[in-house]
């Protein structure tokens, strides 16, 4: 890398494909993005730059993500202030999806679709199998005030945390979240995300695998009980 810093947030793990990064390109740098078993997932939080991929180009700024499959070259470069991003890697070991759509390469959360989550949460899918990425799915969560029910998924999941303040409860664990925060998350691991703002939204980057949906939850058998019983 020339001009650019990388820090691990959230290493791999012998039985996870994911493992997370930060990367901050200085301004006028260049930082190449290649691996040849890994893709990669990039989600921009500041800054304004370019992402380069066999000859084509695309304007980044902050909300635009990038997908670099395993084994392309990409020229990630800031323009006049720092390029910070947040870099998601998925294994060779991960199960691939059906391709579902055409390829992109870099697509903008303006530009995504809402869809409803667990609770009153929505989310935003910005790379999956119906744009290219097979082995993860990369979303932008959206979590109101308060917290949603004890929940597990199936998939491997990694978290990371634009601003707070929030708490992450796993069990008898609290974890207190704040801007830059970053979480695993293990198939069938019950576990609430929650926002303790008073009135505004809390917002979660998060990639998952296998690749899916972020709305496939499941409630634990007792909170399961008390929701079929109710009233």
């Amino acid at each position: 890398m020339n001009g650019a810093l990388e820090e691990e947030l959230v290493p791999r793990l012998d039985e996870s494909t994911l493992a997370l990064s930060s990367l901050q390109v200085d301004p006028g740098s260049d930082s190449i993005v290649f691996n040849p078993e890994h893709d990669t997932l990039l989600y921009v939080v500041e800054g304004v730059g370019t992402l380069r991929i066999a000859g084509d180009s695309a304007a980044l700024s902050a909300g635009a993500a990038g997908l670099v499959l395993a084994g392309e070259e990409a020229l990630l470069r800031a323009d006049h202030d720092a390029l910070d991003v947040i870099c998601m890697t998925v294994g060779s070991g991960a199960d691939r999806h059906a391709a579902l759509g055409a390829r992109e390469w870099v697509v903008r959360l303006d530009s995504a679709g809402s869809e409803r989550a667990t609770g009153a949460r929505s989310f935003q899918i910005l790379f999956g199998p119906h744009n290219g990425s097979n082995r993860a799915t990369l979303f932008v969560g959206f979590i109101p005030p308060g917290k949603a029910p004890w929940h597990y998924h199936l998939y491997d999941e990694i978290v990371w945390v634009p601003s707070g303040p929030g708490r992450l409860h796993i069990g008898e664990t609290t974890e207190e979240l704040r801007a830059g925060s970053a979480f695993r998350l293990r198939p069938r691991q019950v576990h609430i995300v929650e926002n303790l703002s008073a009135d505004a939204e809390m917002t979660v980057i998060g990639v998952f695998t296998p690749a899916g949906s972020p709305s496939a939850a499941y409630l634990t058998p007792e909170i399961a009980a008390e929701y079929r019983f109710a009233g």
